[in-house]
């Protein structure tokens, strides 16, 4: 094929699905479901990959978008937040213990109910950590198809599940943009300097393969500027909106080339799996709301087994303390990362002895 039309046809598919997202969110935003730019966007463009729709995300427009994104969850930092770190240590060690029952209650599940082996139960039980899992599965020889339907669908429900119960239990009130910044608009030169510094520190941290590096090191950026009151520029909210919808948007492509059969022959093991998870997690949200006084919605989120770029966004949509979330899913896909790689390879030479 010409590179001209390889071009056109990539530009034509990638309008499509952004079209796809957008009726999605402003479906379910105007319906008044909180968070509804991403949870629309997610279920419609992955709707349209199950009916054969070709939906894509190009690799530089997601980037663009996790830099966006990045910025924006920076720009919600004062320096107020910045002195939160110290009453956070024992809710981060018990975020890393929640990630470790996780894994061993799901892949149990996995195993005694669903009849996966260990390698494949072990995959499908991390709580996050997608393109670790997928490489380990291609590596090791795992059953990558199961896995990733598992560890898609629940993201999917992740994605849309978590602002409905947090609206149903009155916890989080419908996502409106909020505007930060001087009433006379953001001056030019602080909004050059916030871009420029934020970018470089996401390249530097996608650089050192650091997890979700573009969006948790632009939102450092953003982060260190806004917290030590160095700038007061925020980028316009529709550029956050069309950012949430280009994540929205690939996160439902993740099922295109699937089949309604290939995935209706995993749904058993992806409900069960995400409700046996979600079990756990929500016994160690309980124990963090009991014993501190942060708010239940950002303990959600940050205790939810979901991947860390999608649970950022859906932090920045639910207007959460974006700092408290990211502290807590930088520390899972620590223990998860090790956890996981360490013990796949050692059942997959146990496996092969």
């Amino acid at each position: 094929m010409l590179p001209a039309a390889s071009f056109a046809r990539t530009l034509a598919q990638t309008a499509e699905t952004l079209i796809i997202a957008l009726a999605g969110g402003t479906a379910f935003t105007l319906l008044g479901f909180p968070a509804g730019l991403i949870s629309g966007s997610v279920l419609a463009v992955a709707a349209a990959a199950l009916l054969g729709r070709p939906v894509r995300v190009p690799v530089p427009l997601a980037r663009i978008g996790y830099v966006l994104i990045g910025i924006l969850l920076g720009a919600v930092v004062t320096p107020q937040t910045v002195k939160g770190f110290i009453a956070w240590p024992v809710s981060i060690a018990l975020v890393m213990v929640a990630a470790v029952c996780m894994m061993l209650a799901t892949a149990t599940y996995l195993r005694m109910v669903h009849g996966w082996d260990r390698l494949s139960a072990l995959l499908g039980a991390s709580p996050g950590s997608m393109t670790q899992v997928i490489a380990l599965s291609t590596e090791l020889g795992a059953d990558l198809p199961a896995i990733a339907i598992v560890q898609t669908m629940r993201v999917l429900l992740l994605t849309t599940g978590i602002p409905a119960g947090l609206a149903l239990f009155g916890l989080v009130a419908p996502a409106v943009p909020v505007m930060r910044g001087p009433p006379g608009g953001s001056s030019l030169p602080e909004i050059a300097l916030l871009i420029a510094v934020s970018c470089a520190t996401a390249i530097i941290l996608w650089r050192l393969r650091f997890p979700a590096g573009l969006l948790f090191g632009a939102m450092v950026g953003s982060g260190l500027l806004h917290g030590f009151g160095l700038v007061q520029a925020a980028l316009p909210w529709w550029i956050g909106s069309a950012s949430v919808l280009v994540l929205g948007a690939l996160v439902g492509s993740r099922f295109a080339n699937q089949t309604f059969r290939l995935l209706a022959g995993y749904l058993g093991a992806a409900f069960g799996s995400f409700a046996v998870s979600v079990s756990v997690a929500t016994l160690f949200v309980l124990m963090v709301a009991y014993f501190f006084p942060f708010p239940i919605a950002n303990i959600v989120v940050a205790f939810s087994p979901g991947a860390q770029d999608t649970m950022m966004v859906l932090a920045l949509a639910l207007h959460l303390d974006p700092v408290y979330v990211a502290a807590h899913h930088v520390a899972r896909f620590v223990v998860t990362a090790f956890s996981i790689a360490l013990a796949a390879r050692a059942i997959a030479r146990e496996e092969k002895r």
